[in-house]
């Protein structure tokens, strides 16, 4: 009988939704913080005169932060905890949406900005590894899928925010970054009776603490279901013990190894291809609704629609993951991204524009739900949290390239080029995916990564 063994065989119940609507929030403020920056600009830049180019350093601040946050927490993550690093990185996240909310120039905006999307990027690079750690393989795929659906809210709400609160007072642009911070001081008091991953402690040696953990999430299981737990199956699997501190050279060098190099190319290639069609769509598609003949007013109206459309896109692909597999899941939904990116680059007015974004974005974050899923299932527990974070910052890199690549192959493709050129990525992400991925649904994580032929090379 094994600590793991008894964490696997719990039915899902109150406890597990508990830790799902406290990391789903972190994610919903997250998502919010990342999403009113682009309802910002116009304030930002009427107040201190800015031209495009400052306007674009602003836009390229948050997911410039995420990259940084997302791997900065990998490497804290498998250091010092998980618990640890999604506490400490709420607190920075709130700090500086404060700062950014109050600043007094242009330049301080600025750096607040940078230095908050990075408690943001470290936040929603720990939250999936952490939870997936607690919950039974049979439903991994749904509840992190789920999880990761929080994200849409923060998305809605900003775009609610960007329409309601911006336009209607000379400070609204500030008062916004003040309602994406606030809500962070009540999760921080929540999260103070987050336990540790007792994976997390089993692979530092901690054994007590990790028992303390498991039978406090079995009494409370217990008595949510209102009857005896299963019986502990039988298990070989064993979370491997001789590994190094993790750092970013070692994290590297493993990740790369023969071992893994396949498994992490295949992960990395998907995060970049996924993150720089999102940025690409999200950033392009108020200006494209506005050149055709709409009011900013009614864009922001428009991409309310479209934000919404994530809503169903997310929840649908967590409950396929555990049907089809969360690799052909992706695929699907990827290969829904392509071709919703190939209809509206044939589209020339703001309805079919915006019907066609909707199911775009609805493809695009299912896709997102299906890769929040599988990324820390192809990690083992002594680099879980790493590999997580730098496969999301390398991501990040495509969020970063893709306005800026977008807006300069706009000037002589036009729009339905770009969005032909997001149809090509994203096809490329879809065969990546099919020939090299790996099957995940159903098998506990130390079956996935905790043996020998993946953890050999961390002995060298």
């Amino acid at each position: 009988m094994t600590l793991l063994a008894r964490l696997d065989r719990l039915p899902l119940s109150r406890p597990h939704y508990l830790l799902l609507l406290i990391g789903g929030l972190g994610y919903t403020f997250d998502g919010m913080d990342s999403a009113v920056v682009a309802f910002l600009l116009p304030s930002a830049q009427e107040v201190w005169g800015l031209g495009n180019g400052q306007l674009g350093l602003i836009g390229s601040a948050t997911p410039f932060g995420f990259l940084f946050g997302a791997t900065i927490a990998g490497l804290l993550g498998d250091r010092i905890g998980r618990k640890k690093v999604m506490m400490y990185a709420l607190a920075f996240y709130a700090v500086f949406s404060v700062i950014a909310a109050f600043a007094p120039n242009y330049e301080v905006f600025l750096v607040a900005r940078v230095l908050a999307g990075a408690g943001a990027g470290a936040e929603s690079a720990i939250i999936a590894p952490f939870l997936s750690e607690f919950v039974p393989a049979s439903r991994r795929g749904w509840f992190i899928g789920a999880l990761a659906g929080f994200f849409s809210f923060g998305f809605v709400m900003a775009a609610l925010i960007g329409r309601f609160v911006v336009p209607t007072m000379d400070s609204g642009w500030r008062v916004a970054q003040l309602l994406t911070a606030l809500p962070i001081v009540m999760l921080l008091w929540w999260r103070r009776s987050l336990p540790e991953s007792p994976r997390y402690l089993l692979q530092q040696g901690r054994r007590d603490e990790a028992e303390a953990v498991v039978a406090d999430l079995e009494r409370r299981v217990e008595q949510a279901v209102g009857e005896p737990l299963p019986p502990v199956p039988e298990t070989t699997a064993r979370p491997a013990t001789e590994t190094p501190k993790v750092n970013l050279f070692n994290a590297l060098r493993f990740l790369w190894s023969p071992a893994m190099a396949r498994r992490t190319a295949v992960i990395w290639l998907i995060w970049f291809v996924i993150t720089f069609s999102y940025y690409g769509f999200f950033s392009w598609i108020p200006t494209l609704l506005v050149q055709r003949g709409i009011t900013v007013t009614k864009s922001f109206e428009f991409s309310i629609i479209i934000y919404l459309a994530q809503i169903p896109g997310y929840f649908s692909a967590a409950w396929l993951s555990e049907r089809l597999d969360r690799k052909n899941t992706i695929a699907i939904y990827l290969s829904g991204s392509a071709v919703s990116a190939f209809w509206l680059s044939q589209m020339d007015s703001p309805v079919t524009i915006t019907l066609a974004g909707a199911v775009l974005s609805f493809f695009l974050n299912g896709t997102y739900a299906g890769v929040y899923s599988y990324t820390p299932e192809v990690f083992p527990t002594w680099i879980r949290a790493t590999g997580t974070g730098l496969s999301s910052a390398f991501g990040r890199v495509g969020s970063i390239l893709a306005p800026t690549i977008i807006g300069l192959s706009a000037a002589s493709l036009g729009f339905a080029g770009v969005f032909g050129l997001t149809t090509a990525v994203l096809a490329a992400g879809v065969i990546c995916v099919l020939v090299f991925g790996l099957a995940t649904a159903g098998r506990s994580l130390e079956d996935l990564t905790e043996h020998a032929d993946v953890t050999k090379e961390t002995m060298k």
